[in-house]
């Protein structure tokens, strides 16, 4: 499946943002959709993820609370709302899709879409 990922951009911290990742060319069944993220000089990392067709979302302990992930079946898209932004979201956000959520959070053998970048301003 060809991801495209978009919504990055620049904002204050306590701000929000959306991110959103179509899908072209299929639907996202059966996969698990997910967002994983890479701050410079820093291993990636992984967000969020959702499975396509029971909507079951996972939070990292790190954006819990403040991010949510679903999915929206009739635009193809999984769409990542960031809220109460902090300086340490900043990254390059990649949303990917894998066999189950498990690959999601290892980022083992996923689809990727290109990187947007989030940055966050104290």
């Amino acid at each position: 499946v060809q991801l495209q990922a978009s919504g990055g951009g620049l904002v204050q911290a306590g701000g929000s943002l959306r991110l959103s990742c179509a899908a072209s060319g299929r639907t996202f069944s059966p996969y698990a959709v997910g967002w994983l993220r890479q701050a410079p000089g820093k291993e990636r990392e992984f967000v969020s993820v959702i499975t396509w067709n029971g909507g079951v979302p996972y939070y990292a302990d790190s954006v819990k609370g403040r991010f949510t992930i679903s999915r929206d079946k009739a635009k193809n898209t999984v769409n990542l709302q960031m809220n109460s932004l902090k300086p340490e979201d900043t990254a390059v956000y990649y949303c990917a899709a894998g066999s189950g959520t498990e690959a999601v959070r290892n980022g083992n053998g996923l689809s990727w879409g290109q990187g947007t970048q989030v940055t966050v301003s104290s």
